[in-house]
């Protein structure tokens, strides 16, 4: 499990009631795909969103990077930012967890 706070560098906190386990897969080095779980400080909702319904991320300017974010899309009456899974751990990380497997 990868608590998604520390992986961006944020302050660690205590758990609570409305912490939550996402469960994700994410393509590996060596295995086709792995399943994770992520550690977040709460889930709103979850949606359903359509390939063709993704826009690419907008361009920030320096001062914020985009590098974590798969694209936006609308859902309903709001915009959603896309967390591109695949890219939020690096190689090794990957690596180590899949001699985990």
């Amino acid at each position: 499990m990868i608590d998604l706070r520390l992986k961006f560098g944020m302050e660690a906190i205590d758990y609570n009631e409305r912490t939550c386990i996402i469960v994700v897969e994410t393509s590996g080095t060596t295995a086709s795909y792995i399943m994770m779980g992520l550690v977040v400080d709460s889930v709103s909702e979850v949606v359903n969103i359509k390939d063709e319904d993704i826009e690419d991320a907008p361009a920030f300017g320096a001062r914020l990077s985009t590098e974590y974010i798969l694209g936006m899309a609308k859902a309903g009456d709001s915009v959603k930012i896309l967390l591109d899974i695949d890219k939020v751990l690096t190689g090794q990380e990957m690596q180590a967890l899949e001699k985990t497997i």
